[in-house]
């Protein structure tokens, strides 16, 4: 594969990761219910991860990589608390 073409894909993927992106900020602003917020959430650090990914493989480095691994990690453990937090109402027992 040539240069010019992974570089012309990997900026057509942050685009449309980038819209995604939006479009899940725009779920959490406007979610009618608080689900619809924590999933708006959810799709908003899967993007953002992704974002960071992308242009790690953009640049050449793999710092960027670390990044998406903390935003992972955080992104899973707030779901999964929030995620409680709506089932029983207290995240803590």
């Amino acid at each position: 594969m040539s240069a010019t073409l992974l570089s012309a894909v990997l900026v057509f993927s942050q685009v449309c990761l980038a819209v995604a992106l939006l479009l899940a900020v725009i779920r959490v602003l406007y979610g009618p219910r608080a689900q619809d917020r924590v999933l708006g959430l959810d799709s908003a650090y899967v993007c953002a991860m992704l974002l960071l990914v992308v242009a790690g493989m953009y640049h050449g480095t793999v710092y960027q990589f670390e990044a998406a691994l903390v935003i992972g990690t955080l992104g899973f453990v707030a779901t999964t608390a929030m995620g409680k937090f709506l089932m029983r109402g207290e995240v803590i027992e």
